[in-house]
């Protein structure tokens, strides 16, 4: 049984924050070979082709003298969850070994906050092609921030390549008053050429549905393995407002099993939110799950599911369902 994960404090050095941003464990073996498109949807045969072919250009780009003149460009991957997405742009930063950057949009705002503008923007335009997986705007301090970094890595000639379930010019929107940065968003707009994937949900290929709860007996022998630990739910809600989002990965380190008594719907959107960061995280590193209390495809009330994280939210139930599933 591995430590209890409610109370732990991952603490991170700033100056190993940019040696992190790597593909997830989950994504370790990601390449454009074994990129498997469903041949009803051409889509993401596209997609694959357009990746591969934007990952190449970035790294010829990169050649020493080249690069300050040459300009950045972007590629925005748009589209539903489980398309696969994330396994192109971690193929990309594969690809191009040491001269990629891979991180969540959250992971980047932090680093810029650990290490200050300026020095993020120089640690980053190191890099021949930045990866940003999980792109979203969701309150106005990121949106002037990230709009300004990237505008200025692509003008040191960096290629970005970003993943999102929303539109790049509809980012924000039912989020906070994105009429007032319509500038910004914009202007992040304007950096990328937009690739959209079609198609299901690759981990159902169909609706979500939960496995049934497991029992409290269940839950403590699952948590008492090798590799695994147990958390009360509402403990563990309650202690993500004490670690950043940033860290998450850090803090579920060397999880492979959890167990959660007592799930229960989350109460408003700030809990919810924190709950998505946790799960990507989970998901990232192929932690199993193993929950007692209601399905977990009932955590987020139906007015979340309604509202302008809605995507976010179902995209945490597909990975959570996952994650629970029988192996």
């Amino acid at each position: 049984m591995t430590p209890d994960l409610v109370g732990r404090r991952p603490a991170l050095e700033a100056s190993a924050l940019v040696d992190q941003l790597v593909p997830p464990p989950h994504f370790a073996d990601a390449a454009f070979e074994n990129y498997l498109p469903d041949p009803d949807f051409p889509s993401q045969a596209q997609a694959r082709e357009a990746m591969r072919t934007f990952g190449v250009g970035a790294t010829r780009r990169a050649i020493p003298g080249l690069r300050p003149g040459s300009g950045g460009k972007g590629l925005y991957l748009d589209g539903g969850f489980g398309v696969g997405k994330t396994h192109l742009l971690a193929a990309a930063a594969h690809a191009a070994g040491t001269r990629a950057a891979f991180g969540t949009f959250v992971e980047y705002t932090y680093l810029v906050g650990a290490l200050g503008f300026a020095a993020a923007r120089d640690a980053l335009a190191t890099f021949a092609l930045v990866c940003i997986d999980e792109f979203e705007l969701d309150d106005p301090g990121d949106t002037l921030l990230m709009a300004r970094l990237m505008r200025e890595l692509t003008d040191a000639g960096v290629a970005i390549a970003a993943t999102s379930n929303t539109l790049p010019d509809s980012l924000g929107e039912g989020r906070f008053a994105a009429e007032d940065f319509r500038r910004e968003i914009q202007s992040v707009a304007r950096l990328f050429s937009v690739v959209t994937i079609d198609g299901p949900d690759y981990r159902h290929r169909g609706d979500i549905t939960a496995p049934a709860p497991a029992s409290e007996d269940d839950v403590e022998e699952a948590g008492s393995a090798a590799g695994a630990t147990s958390a009360d739910w509402h403990e563990l809600v309650g202690d993500l407002w004490h670690v950043h989002p940033s860290r998450y990965g850090a803090y579920v380190k060397g999880i492979e099993v959890l167990g959660l008594r007592g799930v229960a719907p989350l109460e408003d959107q700030a809990q919810a939110l924190r709950v998505v960061a946790l799960v990507d995280r989970l998901y990232d590193r192929d932690v199993r799950i193993v929950a007692s209390g209601v399905p977990l495809d009932q955590i987020f009330p139906e007015d979340m599911l309604r509202g302008g994280y809605r995507k976010k939210y179902f995209r945490a139930l597909s990975r959570l369902t996952s994650m629970a599933a029988p192996r």
